[in-house]
């Protein structure tokens, strides 16, 4: 086993279905691959006893691998790294959704590009060969193809999946990117990746097949899609 620790921040909302699998499968991942691991479960107060479920795990696995960093209420996704990456100890950490739309298997492409290349920021791209998107009907995967090109358009950040939230950092450079990033909730990822390239960031890019949850409701909804969009705006005017 190598010197490097990975944390995985994991915001979960009404996740008690997923938890237990994703949790199981995370855990194979590094198993087999013989890495330094550790979940920290970042819990915005779920009604379905997500929490609970988080706690039988901690006995499975030990309070060492699976940590539960609870907040008061549904406060955004990004906040949640920013409340999450206080209790990550590795020095890298992987951001991804807790639904089964990453599937932990591309976390050990992901590391070894990081490695070959030194970078800073490792992106699953479901836009480049090898990628996709399974479980959406035509008119999300054009939602989405058209807020990703609207992004890359505007922004021109030399990456193919802006919107995409399945990523390997380097602790350091996460930290350094949340303390330079303004926007919250789903646009936090988009303007991570531009900040990224303002600051001279090395980002490489694994494709991932990204399939749509399995238990429970997607979160994203007509205000989200709102809130992206200005969010572009913002970051078009202020880059």
């Amino acid at each position: 086993m190598t010197s490097d620790k990975y944390s995985v921040l994991l915001p979960t909302y009404n996740e008690r279905e997923n938890l237990p699998v994703i949790t199981w499968l995370l855990a194979r991942t590094f198993q087999q691959d013989n890495i330094d691991w550790e979940i920290v479960i970042i819990d915005d107060a779920s009604p379905d006893g997500t929490q609970e479920v988080a706690k039988e795990l901690q006995k499975v696995y030990g309070e060492d691998r699976i940590q539960l960093r609870p907040r008061a209420g549904k406060l955004g996704l990004g906040t949640a790294y920013v409340h999450g990456i206080q209790f990550a100890t590795g020095n890298y950490t992987i951001i991804m959704d807790a639904d089964f739309s990453h599937h932990p298997k591309f976390i050990p492409q992901m590391i070894k590009l990081q490695k070959e290349h030194d970078y800073d920021v490792v992106s699953g791209t479901r836009y480049r060969t090898g990628g996709g998107v399974y479980g959406w009907d035509l008119k999300r995967k054009l939602v989405s193809r058209g807020a990703n090109f609207l992004a890359t358009l505007m922004l021109r950040p030399n990456a193919s999946d802006l919107t995409g939230s399945f990523r390997l950092y380097k602790k350091e450079v996460l930290l350094a990117l949340i303390q330079s990033t303004i926007s919250k909730g789903y646009v936090f990822q988009m303007e991570m990746i531009v900040r990224a390239r303002q600051l001279n960031y090395k980002v490489g890019e694994v494709p991932i097949t990204f399939v749509d949850r399995v238990y429970g409701e997607s979160k994203m909804g007509a205000s989200e899609i709102v809130q992206y969009a200005q969010g572009v705006w913002n970051l078009f005017l202020t880059t």
